[in-house]
């Protein structure tokens, strides 16, 4: 590999594998309202937050990390206003004061922050707006979670950013990535400009999975996989990767290390990965390279579909799981496509119904699937071409899921959408139990 091609892979990896506390999109939402706090001058009065589909989705449901247990857009914006320090980006909320908390609720109470829908084609996009007296600031956020689209202050543009997408924020465009090219970076990388980000992705992710399994979460999805399945790499791969994600779903305040934006793409990718490696004794080395594999396939593989969508990413990141551990066994490259190929003509299917503790068991499910994919090639097993979605070429397959992830399932994203709004102005009129078709 070139050494321009293999920065660029470098940089792609540096820009992907960083770290943040809880779930993403609330904490973009607190990341967004600290800076327009900061361009305002003081704390605000009043906040607006006007959101698309996808970002109502994927925050509605989750706990806001260092809130005290508090959910929702409107707290992520007003404790960002608050509590948060931009300059920490998707860590903003990491020094929340329990006075800062306690002004949280009585701003919540007093209903200090009103949210907008905002009609988008752009599925992460958002638009927070401070004001205090006649003095406002606006932040405009597009496609990734820290990108700034637009400052403006009392009504004035004070700054633009990149509004392109693939290399929106400054970001090293993605359209670089081939199957073929992640595979000989990963064998050829000089360890040393990898060693410390795969260390701290290792350290972050595999804490928090250990503090899921130990701790009160969610329905407590590893101990019970671990307690009812038959012991073995398997259910252990699951259940560490399902508890380090039903912990950050549930506010665990530990940050992960993310990839493609999100946090539980980034516990599916990595730590299936570790566990195995650490399951079968592979050399430190030996697992340095996997985790740079599966880094960079599931990245590869979200290139096609965006950062949020109506498909599950816990889908992409599991296959790259099961792909890098085809790699870290010293599978060929027919065997490596082979086990994207039989995962992804497997579950393909899985919807995003937004940001969740069951998104734990989503990421049990598909390492479930990828790991019998693994199998399957190990044994010479593969889904032959044409096989429903499956095609030719398994680069090609992967791009026409994205097709489908990303333009096939855009009514989809919007029915759901519209479900999980119904559902909840429902459950504020003290109504429990609607069946979505009636009125119809």
């Amino acid at each position: 590999m070139n050494s321009n091609l293999q920065e660029k892979y470098l940089a792609i990896l540096q820009e992907e594998l960083v770290p943040a506390m809880g779930c993403t999109e609330p904490i973009a939402l607190a990341y967004a309202s600290a800076k327009a706090r900061e361009i305002l001058g003081c704390e605000p009065e009043y906040i607006v937050a006007k959101c698309s589909g996808n970002m109502i989705k994927n925050v509605r449901c989750v706990t806001i990390p260092n809130s005290g247990g508090m959910t929702g857009i409107e707290t992520a914006c007003i404790l960002g206003a608050i509590a948060g320090h931009s300059e920490n980006k998707m860590e903003v909320l990491e020094k929340v004061t329990e006075e800062q908390r306690a002004q949280t609720k009585k701003l919540l109470e007093q209903k200090r922050c009103e949210v907008e829908f905002l009609d988008s084609d752009i599925p992460l996009h958002f638009m927070v707006e401070v004001s205090a007296g006649a003095d406002s600031a606006m932040v405009e956020i597009r496609y990734s979670h820290t990108n700034i689209a637009k400052i403006e202050k009392n009504g004035e543009t004070i700054f633009i950013g990149d509004e392109n997408e693939a290399t929106g924020g400054g970001l090293t465009d993605r359209s670089v990535l081939t199957l073929e090219n992640i595979k000989q970076f990963a064998d050829e990388v000089p360890l040393s400009l990898v060693r410390p980000m795969i260390e701290r992705q290792i350290r972050y992710n595999m804490d928090i999975a250990y503090e899921g399994i130990s701790g009160d979460y969610g329905l407590g999805i590893g101990r019970v996989l671990r307690e009812s399945y038959a012991d073995g790499v398997v259910t252990r791969m699951k259940a560490y990767a399902a508890a380090a994600s039903e912990a950050r779903m549930s506010g665990c305040d530990m940050p992960v290390i993310i990839n493609s934006g999100s946090g539980n793409q980034g516990i599916a990718s990595s730590v299936p990965v570790i566990v195995y490696a650490r399951e079968k004794n592979y050399r430190n080395d030996e697992l340095y390279r996997a985790l740079v594999f599966s880094g960079l396939l599931t990245t590869y593989q979200k290139m096609f579909i965006g950062k949020l969508s109506a498909f599950c990413g816990a889908v992409s990141a599991s296959c790259a799981s099961a792909a890098a551990i085809t790699y870290l066994c010293g599978g060929s490259v027919a065997q490596i496509k082979a086990t994207i190929d039989n995962t992804l003509a497997n579950i393909p299917g899985i919807i995003c119904d937004g940001a969740k503790i069951s998104c734990a068991a989503k990421i049990a499910s598909s390492i479930d699937a990828g790991m019998m994919a693994h199998y399957l090639a190990m044994n010479h097993k593969a889904y032959k071409a044409y096989t429903g979605i499956v095609k030719e070429d398994t680069e090609e397959t992967i791009s026409c899921v994205g097709y489908i992830g990303k333009v096939g399932m855009h009514q989809t994203d919007k029915e759901i959408i519209k479900m999980m709004l119904d559902t909840q102005t429902e459950q504020e009129n003290g109504k429990t139990g609607a069946n979505p078709e009636q009125g119809k």
